[in-house]
Formats: structure tokens, C-alpha cells, sequence
């Protein structure tokens, strides 16, 4: 498996990801497919009206987008779950054609009480744009496989 083991994983370790292009139809798709008729982000004649001048991508879609965008590099076949995620915020718009690069830190580790054979990691993760504009943050907590012993 490409993903960390809670084992491997160390406080203050910082991963950069790969990056993905936003398409039209990943957010027309996304917003169509969880039911979400904000014209912000699927009518271009009332997004043109607005402040931004054009439709902005689903902000749920770009918090899932940097999840994907680390998970060969943390998660791939080492996790057990996502517990969760806190202190999300978008400081800046996503427009149809931006590509999103993802970032990492590891900013707390600790033994599961429940499971001796997982721990629990906490995960600060930027979405950023190639200009290193913050497009979203969050921290995630992340249920993490220990390495078998041999």
C-alpha cells in the first residue's frame, strides 16, 4: 500500500500532493448529484450578476477534491476511518478551470483507546491554487492501522 502507517507518521511531517484541474462538469455534477440548486454554482447568467462574475465551484466538492488529493500519499489502504473534520474554512473562491495542489501536516498523534492495532492522527490540510492562494483549510482527524508485527 502507497499510505502511512500510524507508525510512520510524526508530528510536524509535511507532505505536498499532487494538483487536479476543476472542470465545469466536476462541479455542474457534484452540485446535480447532492441535490445543491445554488445558482452560485449552476447558473452562469445570475453568478455573472454576482460579485465574482462567474460561477464558483462547490465548496464541498473542493474539501473532498484536497481530501482525494492526499490520500496515495497518507491514506491508501492505512486507514481504518475519518473520524472527522473541524475548522473548515474557504478564504477564497474556486473558479471552473483552477487547479488545486493539496498540503499536509501532521499536527497530533495519539494511541486509539479502543484499538490496539490503530492510532489516531490529526491532519492540517490546505487546498491551494499554483499562486499558493489558500482556497480551503481544515484539520481531519484520521483512524490510522498500526504496521503488523513480524
Amino acid at each position: 500500500m502507497t499510505g502511512k502507517y500510524f507508525d510512520e507518521l510524526e508530528v510536524g511531517m509535511k507532505f505536498k500532493h499532487g494538483g487536479r484541474t476543476v472542470t465545469e462538469m466536476d462541479n455542474v455534477l457534484f452540485s446535480a448529484l447532492t441535490m445543491n440548486t445554488q445558482p452560485l454554482h449552476v447558473n452562469e447568467d445570475f453568478a455573472s450578476k454576482t460579485e465574482f462574475g462567474q460561477r464558483l465551484v462547490n465548496g464541498v466538492f473542493t474539501l473532498g477534491l484536497v481530501v482525494g488529493l492526499t490520500v496515495s500519499e497518507l491514506t491508501e489502504g492505512t486507514i481504518v476511518a475519518n473520524l472527522g473534520y473541524d475548522k473548515v474554512v474557504h478564504p477564497n473562491p474556486v473558479f471552473h478551470g483552477d487547479t488545486i495542489y493539496a498540503e499536509s501536516e501532521i499536527i497530533e498523534k495519539r494511541e486509539s483507546k479502543s484499538r490496539k492495532d490503530a492510532g489516531i492522527v490529526r491532519i492540517k490540510c490546505w487546498g491551494k491554487k499554483p499562486d499558493g492562494t489558500i482556497v480551503v483549510e481544515f484539520e481531519r482527524t484520521v483512524m490510522f492501522l498500526k504496521q503488523e508485527k513480524s
